[in-house]
C-alpha cells in the first residue's frame, strides 16, 4: 500500500519495476483478485476508450441539446490535410480527446478518467503516444495501470470531482494521469513519471502561481504557449458554434 508518490517511489528503489507493476500488485493484494482478471478489465476500459475516440471522427455527433458536437469530426479532417504548425501528432491527440468528449455529451459509453468530464484527456494522449511509436499492446495496458495509481494518489491526498474542487481538480487530474502513462510508455523511470505528473498538476494551479516558485512561473509560460498553438489550429479547422465571442471592440 502506497499513500504518496514518495512512498511509491521509495518502494520502487533498487528494484527494476515500473510504476505499473506496483499498482498491480497492490490491486491484487487489496481486492483478491489475480493478474490475468486486471488486464482484463484493463483491456474492456482500453477498448471503451479507443472506440469512443474514434466514434465521433466519421461521423458527427451532437449533444442532446444540440449545442455542442461536431469538433472532432473538424480536427479530424484538419488532422488528415498534414499542414499543421504543432505536430500533427498532437492535432491527432486532440481529435481522439474531443471525439470522446461529444461521445460523453450524446450519453455515450465512456471511460470516466478519472471524471466523466475529462474522459477524452487520458485516452487522447495514450491511444496517440502508442499509435506514433506502435508501442506493444501489454504496454499500453501497463500505462493504463500507471495512470489508475497516480489517480488514487490524487484521491487520497485531494480530489478528482469537479463539483468538489472546480475544472482543475478533474482535467488536472486526468492531465496527470495521461502524463504518467505516456511519460512509462516512453520508457521514462518511476522518477520521470512522478515529474511528469508534477509538472502536469502545477501547470493547472493557474490560480494559485504566486504560490510557485519562479522556475514553475516559467514553466507555465512555456507549456501554455504549446497550448496557444493547439488552440490557434482549433480555431483554423472550420466555424465553431460557441456561447461567447471575443469582442474585438467595446460596445
Amino acid at each position: 500500500m502506497y499513500f504518496s508518490a514518495q512512498e511509491m517511489l521509495a518502494q520502487l528503489e533498487g528494484t527494476d519495476e515500473r510504476i505499473c507493476d506496483l499498482v498491480i500488485k497492490n490491486e491484487i493484494e487489496l481486492f483478491q483478485t489475480s493478474y490475468d482478471e486486471i488486464m482484463k478489465n484493463l483491456e474492456e476500459r482500453y477498448q471503451i476508450m479507443y472506440n469512443c475516440a474514434h466514434d465521433a471522427l466519421e461521423k458527427e455527433i451532437r449533444s442532446l441539446s444540440g449545442l455542442t458536437g461536431g469538433s472532432a469530426l473538424k480536427m479530424w479532417n484538419y488532422y488528415k490535410k498534414g499542414n499543421s504548425i504543432c505536430d500533427n501528432t498532437v492535432i491527432r491527440g486532440a481529435a481522439y480527446a474531443l471525439s470522446c468528449l461529444e461521445v460523453n455529451a450524446s450519453m455515450g459509453l465512456i471511460v470516466a478518467a478519472p471524471t466523466a468530464g475529462a474522459c477524452g484527456i487520458l485516452p487522447g494522449a495514450l491511444l496517440t503516444v502508442a499509435e506514433k511509436y506502435d508501442v506493444d499492446h501489454q504496454r499500453v495496458l501497463d500505462a493504463l495501470a500507471t495512470a489508475s495509481g497516480i489517480g488514487q494518489l490524487i484521491i487520497k491526498k485531494a480530489t478528482v470531482s469537479g463539483a468538489e474542487g472546480g475544472c482543475q481538480a478533474e482535467c488536472g487530474s486526468a492531465a496527470a494521469m495521461a502524463a504518467a502513462a505516456i511519460t512509462e510508455l516512453a520508457g521514462g523511470t518511476p522518477h520521470m513519471v512522478s515529474q511528469a505528473v508534477a509538472i502536469a498538476l502545477k501547470n493547472i494551479l493557474s490560480l494559485t502561481h504566486i504560490l510557485i516558485k519562479r522556475n514553475h512561473q516559467i514553466l507555465k509560460k512555456f507549456l501554455y504557449d504549446m497550448k496557444q498553438m493547439l488552440l490557434n489550429r482549433h480555431s483554423l479547422i472550420g466555424k465553431s458554434q460557441y456561447l461567447l465571442s471575443f469582442p474585438l471592440a467595446k460596445q
